[in-house]
């Protein structure tokens, strides 16, 4: 990808050119699917684009909010799509959560480095085409619908680290508490000696419990062999 903040910086620039793929996925919309559009806002180009040999459908859209403030805050862009003929209303009763979790990818680049199959006769008028001319991608993920009404169904956006009720790490890390399953492929204790919640020796596989302590882990495995990233901070034993 090689960014054009050259031809930014020169006299005449040319027209910025803003893109949109939105990702469906099988887990969450029951269907593997990627739409390419864009909002029609591009200076001259009021039809379809074609960037990188694939086509992007002009579609009434109005995507906005996508700016950084200086107060540390990650954007949370909206997207308004026309709703004057139901159809986002009938695409998303056709899918068993609606939009949510949907990836959109925003793409920015010049009208100077656009196929050329978008100009007659195959000639870019602006500059030569160029497929890797592009800004870094934004990428965000339907958070929640806003706003659904005859005339706009609205889509707020958010980044993959700002999705109320999503904790990252999606592990939550206890020190000194062994989350793994006891005698899984990750805990990989397959002894035939037994333990109960205590450390204390017992004489049956009924009786034996995990204390998910360390000490409950040395009693097995002893000093040296405890299994890595059981403790996190402990560092690496094997």
């Amino acid at each position: 990808m090689a960014v054009p903040h050259s031809q930014l910086q020169s006299v005449a620039p040319g027209a910025v050119i803003e893109l949109y793929q939105l990702e469906l996925n099988t887990d969450q919309h029951g269907v593997d699917q990627t739409y390419y559009f864009h909002a029609g806002i591009n200076g001259d180009q009021t039809g379809d684009l074609v960037w990188a040999a694939q086509t992007y459908t002009r579609f009434p859209v109005v995507a906005e909010g996508f700016e950084y403030s200086g107060r540390g805050e990650l954007p949370r862009p909206r997207l308004r799509i026309s709703n004057v003929l139901s159809t986002i209303t009938t695409i998303l009763a056709g899918l068993p959560d609606g939009l949510g979790g949907a990836k959109v990818t925003r793409i920015r680049t010049l009208a100077r480095f656009l196929d050329a199959a978008n100009f007659d006769n195959n000639t870019n008028p602006f500059g030569t085409p160029d497929p890797t001319a592009e800004f870094p991608r934004e990428i965000y993920f339907v958070d929640r619908k806003s706003a659904e009404n005859r005339e706009v169904v609205e889509f707020e956006l958010a980044a993959i680290f700002d999705i109320a009720g999503v904790r990252g790490p999606k592990r939550q890390c206890l020190r000194n508490l062994c989350q793994w399953v006891y005698r899984s492929a990750e805990c990989g204790w397959t002894g035939t000696d037994y333990y109960d919640s205590a450390n204390k020796s017992v004489s049956s596989a009924a009786e034996d419990v995990c204390g998910k302590r360390l000490s409950s882990c040395k009693v097995r495995f002893g000093n040296t062999n405890l299994p890595y990233g059981a403790f996190p901070g402990l560092g690496q034993f094997r």
